[in-house]
């Protein structure tokens, strides 16, 4: 039963949305409180990254490339929120880290190509109604909910933390809300690990609409999850097999990563353990390079690479990865040749993001603009949302007139 309501709660959080494909400028976010409708305004859109390191190419099958077809739509309004706050959650000791990484995380949004003219580039810190936002949700949230995150207790086990938690890093889910919420987000891109994070979103939305809405209308919108296009896509394994990419790790390939380090990488991949000698059937199912090419590679890509590396030593070209794939279970081909397959792939994806990122890295004034801008205007939109959140709750005092007319104007000693 738990688990058929797990799965129930992941299908309301999820929405399959794609691109329309049209292109345009977007236009500036407005506020929450619209009960399910976004009154003519365009379907708001948050995501962001914690500023640990630059991003890899987890990061861009997972969700930046679906963060620019999104933004190429011209459908919708974008904010990817750079969380420097969340980041010091199990950084608190190291915040060098934090302030160092700042510019390495905008200067990958760029490299992928997104538009600061066309979206907002946000940092965390800069925008004051991510700080009160999360002392009304706690009163929303009990302890034992949060200790039940799936996400939360993952991360606490993969940084072996649980001796020594930190109150903000047990909290940081009621925080990702109020990241959420503060921007009126309809849709927010993630990948599959962070669903609970969603779930637990909504939970506290509908909680603060049941309680402080007034005559059907909802002050907070209600967020839904966007996963990436494929299931191989959620969470791409790391180069050492690990279930997880993952910058603590070590077993990363990054963006910024120049043709040498792909290489090196690549050339070190793990493959199928058991397939010892170019004969023997191979598993592609697990084997990260093949998991791999089945992300990155397209017809066109494959055809490139072949052509490039050439043939199996005593085999025809093969020509599709499909092909590849099955001379690779019977038997046949070597985990070099796959490797070298996949090396070129990944060079003809990432040369031009990393092209990209030269050339912003050239002028980090400009990179630094861009932030600034994009937070600026974050923080009218989300003091919009913070506006009705007072309303609603009652905590508006100074600029309520209703509060005004009952409680001081009447109590008020004759002059």
């Amino acid at each position: 039963m738990q688990n058929e309501r797990s799965r129930q709660n992941e299908n309301e959080t999820v929405k399959p949305i794609g691109p329309a494909g049209s292109t345009g400028p977007a236009g500036p976010a407005g506020p929450a409180g619209t009960s399910g409708s976004t009154g003519g305004r365009k379907k708001v859109v948050l995501t962001g990254d914690r500023p640990t390191g630059a991003l890899h190419v987890g990061h861009y099958v997972g969700s930046l490339k679906k963060r620019k077809n999104m933004l190429d739509s011209g459908e919708y309004d974008m904010f990817f929120l750079i969380a420097d706050i969340q980041a010091l959650t199990d950084n608190a000791e190291n915040p060098e880290r934090i302030r160092e990484n700042i510019l390495e995380v905008a200067l990958d949004y760029l490299a992928v190509g997104l538009d600061p003219d066309r979206c907002a580039f946000v940092v965390q810190s800069q925008i004051p109604a991510l700080f009160e936002l999360p002392m009304y949700y706690s009163n929303l949230v009990t302890m034992a909910r949060l200790e039940r995150n799936p996400t939360v207790k993952a991360e606490i086990r993969q940084k072996n933390i649980d001796k020594s938690l930190p109150v903000g890093f047990a909290t940081y889910p009621i925080s990702q809300a109020a990241d959420i919420t503060a921007f009126g987000a309809d849709y927010v891109p993630v990948g599959v690990d962070q669903l609970p994070m969603i779930e637990q979103t909504r939970e506290i939305v509908s909680s603060f609409n049941r309680i402080y809405g007034r005559g059907g209308r909802d002050v907070l919108v209600l967020p839904e999850a966007v996963l990436p296009d494929s299931e191989s896509q959620y969470r791409l394994v790391g180069t050492d097999g690990n279930a997880k990419m993952s910058k603590s790790l070590g077993n990363c390939i990054y963006l910024k990563d120049g043709p040498d380090a792909i290489r090196a990488k690549v050339m070190d991949m793990f493959t199928d353990p058991a397939h010892l000698r170019i004969d023997d059937p191979g598993d592609v199912e697990s084997n990260p390079v093949f998991i791999y090419l089945d992300v990155f590679c397209t017809d066109e890509l494959f055809a490139k690479a072949v052509a490039q590396v050439g043939p199996q030593r005593g085999a025809a070209p093969h020509a599709s990865l499909g092909e590849l794939k099955a001379h690779y279970r019977r038997g046949g081909v070597g985990d070099v040749y796959a490797k070298k397959l996949l090396n070129a792939v990944l060079q003809d994806v990432l040369a031009p993001i990393r092209e990209r990122r030269q050339r912003y890295e050239a002028n980090k004034g400009l990179v630094m603009e861009y932030l600034k801008n994009g937070t600026e205007h974050a923080r009218a939109c989300t003091n919009r949302v913070l506006d009705s959140v007072r309303r609603a709750i009652g905590v508006n005092y100074f600029t309520d007139e209703f509060f005004a007319q009952s409680y001081v104007r009447q109590d008020s000693p004759e002059r």
